[in-house]
């Protein structure tokens, strides 16, 4: 658990010290309940136990639908109000460049009269940039809790616009690999990038009907915020309209490999078809003179054994220039 607390006359974050036992949360809510005016909190904490978030969450007003939210995760992105407590779920991504995979987390945001709270579960860790970016900002850090919730979504969306970049360069190359000469059977490949972006789909989508009603005028904060939400809304939509796009392509992508694997295979079965038919000439030929009939005239004459093999070569070679020049062989 981590605590700060910032000073709105000073423009300053104050750490607390949550280096205790108790994973730091009777420092935490010591100094909750010595807020003064114009002061407020953000706690953040990565994967807490059930009992430890039950309590900072009884003093925080926390609804115990809102913890088991919180503790248990897997929540798609939604926001949902509880008395004075504004809940916010969004997921995490990053693109994992070794093996190629979008990885997903989830952080969950509460906002109260004068705390912000961010639970995070995944690897993505969201609220070191946010808090960054609030000291780079106090004007924004001035508006209250609201804005750790601008700071970390800005965060979360600057990592979709970022991994979008990612997945399009290695669809950009498979696209590329997929459309050359060569003989590649690259399903498997087109498949599972697809797969990612259908993950990554169903992480950005869902969030643009949670963020959208943040970037219009609202009671319960102030409006100088507004703007802010907004930039992050556009960016969203961006993200979204990319996403939306590279899974058409390739939808695109996949339909034109597997036609291509298809033409491959017609082509294949035009040789196998073709060379049966040029060895099926000297088949037939040795086959009629390997009956053992007691009277064939041909085996008698002189000329017979070559003659044979003649009708063999002609009707061999004749097969294989009419095949060579319909494109067969």
């Amino acid at each position: 658990m981590e605590c700060a607390i910032y000073q709105e006359q000073t423009d300053e974050w104050e750490q607390v010290d949550c280096r205790q036992a108790d994973g730091g949360c009777k420092a935490t809510l010591a100094r909750l309940a010595d807020l003064r005016p114009g002061e407020f909190a953000w706690i953040r904490m990565d994967e807490p136990g059930e009992e430890e978030l039950q309590q900072l969450g009884e003093h925080l007003g926390l609804h115990q639908l809102a913890v088991e939210d919180a503790v248990h995760a897997h929540q798609r992105p939604k926001q949902e109000r509880y008395g004075d407590v504004l809940a916010v779920a969004v997921k995490t991504l990053w693109f994992v460049e070794r093996t190629a995979d979008v990885e997903t987390g989830e952080v969950m945001i509460f906002l109260g009269p004068s705390f912000a709270l961010t639970v995070r579960h995944g690897a993505a860790d969201p609220a070191a940039e946010a808090t960054r970016r609030l000291a780079e900002q106090p004007d924004l850090a001035r508006l209250g809790p609201v804005s750790v919730l601008h700071a970390v979504t800005d965060v979360v969306v600057d990592a979709y616009t970022q991994a979008a970049a990612q997945v399009r360069t290695d669809l950009t190359q498979l696209e590329r690999c997929v459309f050359s000469p060569a003989r590649e059977d690259l399903t498997e490949q087109i498949y599972s990038l697809k797969r990612e972006v259908v993950e990554f789909r169903d992480a950005i989508q869902p969030l643009v009907p949670v963020l959208q009603p943040f970037a219009t005028a609202r009671d319960d904060w102030p409006h100088e915020v507004v703007p802010y939400f907004r930039d992050v809304a556009d960016h969203l939509t961006r993200a979204d309209a990319e996403v939306r796009a590279m899974d058409d392509l390739l939808s695109s992508v996949l339909d034109a490999h597997l036609a291509k694997v298809s033409t491959w295979q017609n082509d294949d079965m035009r040789r196998i078809s073709a060379w049966a038919a040029i060895f099926a000439v000297p088949t037939m030929v040795a086959g009629i003179y390997g009956m053992n009939f007691a009277h064939m005239p041909e085996l008698d004459w002189r000329y017979g054994y070559p003659c044979a093999l003649a009708v063999m070569a002609f009707g061999a070679g004749f097969l294989y220039r009419a095949f060579r020049r319909n494109g067969w062989l």
